[in-house]
């Protein structure tokens, strides 16, 4: 695919998505939704880690209000159901990781973007912002199911009524992220947690998405057969006896992610 607003490119299992409307502060319209989509799907079969940052002082400013048909004829729940849904799938459903790099404001839709992959790393002077009450609408792009199982329903609700500011710091500590980090070494950090996957078990990881996840909703027992089901699984992978090896003969494992 010709990708016109990302670059993406490939380096040693990494894949990294930038999107490349800086001028619009990454502003999501359909043409980049779509490119997301496909880019997302494509690099997880092939990568054994994906990064989505963006370029400029923004990671993602949400939906392009400007895009196509004007404010009065937008279909937003048409929108949402055929360009948002498949992006956050893809993501969600990535079978290798996905590291979030915030490299500055994500707001509104881009937020939530950045709360869909599996972690979120983001500059210091990042701030994440659900801001659809500013303009009379509810958060959406996952925003209803990721704030208050990351951040509990209290600050949920007051982050989606109040639209206020949360910096990094503070995103970190009501863990809706991972880590925020200082911005002289952001780069460099992201990266290295990148490179840090992609030379690791990648069939474990995928495993370890879908045990977390499932025990979003699984009772004790269903939680306890899935454990045991994935474990099963891994403990045949050849990243299981590399290992082991790696273990018992004091040395670091190559894993190869199978």
């Amino acid at each position: 695919m010709i990708y016109t607003t990302l670059t993406v490119t490939e380096d040693n299992g990494i894949g990294l998505i930038v999107m490349n409307r800086p001028t619009l502060m990454n502003a999501l319209n359909t043409q980049m939704r779509a490119e997301i989509t496909a880019a997302v799907r494509d690099l997880g079969q092939r990568m054994r880690v994906l990064v989505l940052t963006g370029e400029g002082r923004a990671f993602c400013s949400g939906q392009d209000l400007g895009d196509g048909a004007s404010v009065n004829d937008l279909d937003l729940g048409r929108i949402l159901r055929e360009e948002y849904e498949p992006m956050l799938r893809a993501i969600y459903d990535c079978p290798v990781p996905v590291i979030s790099a915030v490299n500055g404001a994500a707001a509104g839709a881009g937020a939530n973007l950045a709360l869909a992959a599996d972690v979120v790393i983001a500059t210091q002077s990042a701030v994440f912002l659900q801001a659809f009450s500013r303009i009379g609408l509810i958060p959406d792009a996952g925003g209803t199911y990721w704030l208050p199982r990351l951040v509990g329903f209290a600050r949920a609700m007051g982050q989606a009524l109040f639209a206020d500011k949360v910096t990094a710091d503070e995103a970190v500590e009501q863990g809706l992220i991972w880590a925020s980090i200082p911005d002289d070494k952001f780069d460099a950090e992201w990266r290295a947690r990148a490179e840090q996957l992609a030379n690791g078990p990648t069939l474990a990881y995928g495993a370890i998405k879908k045990a977390l996840r499932g025990s979003l909703v699984n009772d004790l027992e269903t939680q306890l057969d899935v454990e045991a089901q994935l474990q099963g699984e891994v403990g045949k992978s050849r990243d299981f006896l590399e290992g082991v090896m790696a273990f018992l003969e004091k040395r670091p494992a190559k894993f190869e992610g199978r």
